[in-house]
Order: structure tokens, then C-alpha cells, then sequence
């Protein structure tokens, strides 16, 4: 019964591989930049009525979420920024599980140089294009197509399935899975269908902090520059100690698990810089807006403190900024690197039927960015792993998904559930 089962539930993903296919093009279609994933979300919240569950759309509460030691303010506010949650209630006695995807993207910016029209979903052999193709609308489709064709194969679950579409993931709000987590939804274990790659499980989540240097300078008109302080040229120096502190950071900080994934374990960004507000005046003021991230094997208030030791020491360097030192503050991103024990359950759950599927193992890996799987396991006590289509291009140009990859990301996740949960034997 039982494998007969498993056959006709990977069957079914097949027959569905079309409609898989339009369900991604359809999410990619409706723009859902942080701030405006209403309409992809009652795309969604659709979706999960024809699978017969009653979703759970809501608009979180700032309130409520304040008095959580990870909130951060988010510039949108959560009016017509719902969440979306559906229960597959179980027949009794399995384990339950939450797969959580974010339907929130990233801007596409600069529309001009991509190849393909990010709003577009067009198809070109095995590939998706289009903003949120990858990261992470494959995933929501996979995880709904996963129900889909169990349901279609008769197979009956003993524990429940948690299906999650959270907004505000790219921004690190709590207005997405961690509000989900406060209303009350949680289970044994969760997966979030993150761009993984197919080949891979990844078992933690970056810590992150973005934090702005504020240095000052001294105005003068630009026919007398001599006369003023150049704040923006002060700044460059930041810069330069900025880089090579993250130079230091990626030959001391190793963390294996992260450089399977990537040739380096942490990264400091500088990504944004502005100064001055006149060309004609020498800039009394400049900012740097930075991100800095680490692993588990160090703490936040370390990696804050190594940081603003090194702005310090720059500043000492200079006798203007000596006498005038750069201020930091620490905004945004302030999340806590997390880990699930690669020994976990679910973990082995999904390289058991990874091989299945693939015919090889799924590498366990660390990642070198954040994902919500840190609320689930600081915060719900819940070990949560990221696994999730292949491609190219998250967050850049020309992004995309390999649809080979969604439809084996299905196959997996419904074998999961079938051994995770328990089948009932008809």
C-alpha cells in the first residue's frame, strides 16, 4: 500500500507538471515588492481554497509584534499586507510540519537591462525568467502542488500540513513568519522552500545587521574649498577600513557549512553611499549604509562591537574625524544566526526521499544569507531547514527558475509529508 502510494503521489506531480508551470508564471505576473504583496497574496489565498482548506488571511498587528525582541520597524506599515496560512488537518496521531514560502520580491530595478521583462514569466526551454521566478515563487508553488497531487493520489495524512505565503521576508520584518508564529501556528518541523538548489538542504540562517556610519564635515563654498572639510572624502576612508575589515572577517571567520555554498563564511557590504547636497559646496555631511553578516560561531554583539572598533580606529587616523567621530546606528536587519542540528529528523526525511527523487543524497550546507528560518528555530523552538528549487539570479538581473528543479522539489516535499506525517492505510 505504502509504495504504491508514494508511485501514484509522484505521478500525480507529473501530470501536474503544466499546471505547476502556469501557477509560477501567474504568482511571477502580480508585482509583490515589500509593500505591495496583496494581490499576490489573494492569488495565493485562492489557490489554497481549491485545495479545500479555509486560508487564514490577515494583516498583522504592530502592536502585538513591538514586544518581540526581534521586531524591526518596517517603512510600509501592515495595512493591505496580509499573510496567508491554510491547515491540511490530519486524520490523528502524525507529526505536523509547516511549509512556509514569502511572496514578497525584491525590486527589479533597472527594468532596461534585463533580457527578459521581470513581470513577464516567459518560458525559454527549461527556464522561468522573471523577478521572483527563484526566489521564492517556485517555492509556493511547489509546496501547493505537494498537497495537490496527494490529495489527487487519495493519500490520506495523519498529522497536519501547515502551508504558509508570508509577506516582508526579503526586509527581515516580523511582520511575516514571526507573525504567523504569534498567532499561534506551529509544528514538529518546518521547511521553507528558499532557492536551495535541489542538490542541497540548508540548515541555517545567516545573522545580519545593516548599520549607517553618520560622518561630518565643514561647509565652504566650492570656490574655497580649502576652507572646508570635505565630508565625503572623510567617508572614503570609512570605506577603505570598512573593506578591509571584511577582508580580515573572511580569512579568520571560517564556518564549513557556509563555504560549501560559497567561497567565503561572512561579508560586510558597503551598499549605499550619499553625501552633500550642492555642487558648489563643500559636503558637511556624508552616510554609509552597510551590511554585515556572520555565522554561528560568533555572536551579534561581537560582530557590532568588532565593527565599531574598526570605525573608531580609522577615525583616530584622521585628525578632523578624531575631533569630530563618525556616529553609527544600528537600523533594519538585526537578526541572529541560527542553526538546525544536521542530525534533526526533518533533515534525513528529506535526504531519504532526495535520493529517491534524484538518485543521489541532498548535500546538507550552511548559507551565507538570512531566511525566516531563524523565528522558527530562536523563537518556536522548532528545527526548520530551507529546501527549494535551482536556478539563477536571485535578487539580480535576469532571474530565473529551472522548472525540472520545482517538479522534483514537489516530488520531494509530498514523499516528505507522506513519511513525516504518516499515511493512513486504506
Amino acid at each position: 500500500m505504502e509504495l504504491w502510494a508514494r508511485r501514484k503521489a509522484l505521478a500525480k506531480v507529473d501530470e501536474n507538471r503544466g499546471k505547476i508551470l502556469n501557477l509560477i508564471q501567474d504568482l511571477v505576473r502580480v508585482p509583490s515588492v515589500d509593500g505591495q504583496e496583496k494581490n499576490a497574496q489573494m492569488l495565493v489565498a485562492d489557490r489554497f481554497k481549491e485545495l479545500g482548506l479555509k486560508p487564514d488571511v490577515w494583516e498583522p498587528r504592530v502592536e502585538e509584534l513591538k514586544s518581540h525582541p526581534a521586531y524591526i520597524d518596517v517603512p510600509w506599515g501592515y495595512e493591505g499586507r496580509p499573510n496567508v496560512v491554510a491547515r491540511l488537518k490530519g486524520t490523528g496521531g502524525g507529526r505536523s510540519i509547516i511549509l512556509n514560502g514569502h511572496i514578497d520580491v525584491v525590486s527589479p530595478e533597472p527594468l532596461s537591462a534585463w533580457t527578459h521583462p521581470p513581470w513577464e514569466a516567459k518560458v525559454v526551454g527549461d527556464r522561468i525568467y522573471g523577478r521572483g521566478a527563484l526566489d521564492m515563487k517556485s517555492g509556493i508553488a511547489a509546496l501547493t502542488y505537494a498537497v495537490q497531487s496527494l490529495q489527487e493520489a487519495g493519500v490520506e495524512l495523519k498529522g497536519d500540513v501547515i502551508l504558509e505565503s508570508v509577506i516582508e521576508e526579503e526586509a527581515g520584518g516580523p511582520g511575516g513568519t514571526l507573525a504567523t508564529i504569534l498567532r499561534g501556528y506551529k509544528a514538529d518541523a518546518a521547511v521553507l522552500v528558499e532557492p536551495s538548489g535541489v542538490e542541497r538542504i540548508n540548515i541555517t540562517s545567516t545573522g545580519v545587521c545593516w548599520f549607517r556610519v553618520k560622518v561630518t564635515g565643514k561647509t565652504a563654498h566650492a570656490a574655497r574649498t580649502q576652507q572646508g572639510v570635505n565630508a565625503i572624502t572623510k567617508a572614503m576612508k570609512i570605506h577603505q577600513a570598512l573593506l578591509d575589515l571584511d577582508e580580515y572577517r573572511a580569512k579568520t571567520k571560517h564556518y564549513p557549512l557556509a563555504e560549501k555554498y560559497s567561497d567565503r563564511s561572512c561579508n560586510i557590504n558597503v551598499g549605499v553611499i550619499r553625501g552633500g547636497d550642492w555642487p558648489s559646496t563643500v559636503a558637511g555631511w556624508a552616510e554609509l549604509e552597510c551590511r554585515v553578516g556572520w555565522q554561528v560561531i560568533e555572536k551579534m554583539e561581537d560582530v557590532k562591537r568588532q565593527v565599531e572598533e574598526q570605525v573608531r580606529k580609522a577615525a583616530e587616523l584622521d585628525p578632523w574625524m578624531r575631533d569630530h567621530p563618525p556616529q553609527i546606528e544600528w537600523y533594519g536587519w538585526n537578526a541572529e544566526a541560527s542553526e538546525t542540528s544536521p542530525k534533526a529528523p526533518v533533515v534525513g526525511a528529506l535526504q531519504r526521499n532526495g535520493r529517491e527523487v534524484l538518485g543521489k543524497e541532498p548535500e546538507i550546507v550552511g548559507s551565507t544569507g538570512a531566511n525566516d528560518s531563524r523565528f522558527y528555530v530562536l523563537y518556536a523552538n522548532t528545527p526548520a531547514v530551507c529546501y527549494g528549487p535551482s536556478g539563477q539570479g536571485g535578487h539580480g538581473l535576469d532571474e530565473y527558475v529551472q522548472v525540472e528543479s520545482v517538479i522534483q522539489v514537489t516530488k520531494v516535499l509530498a514523499l516528505t509529508l507522506m513519511d513525516w506525517c504518516g499515511m493512513e492505510k486504506g
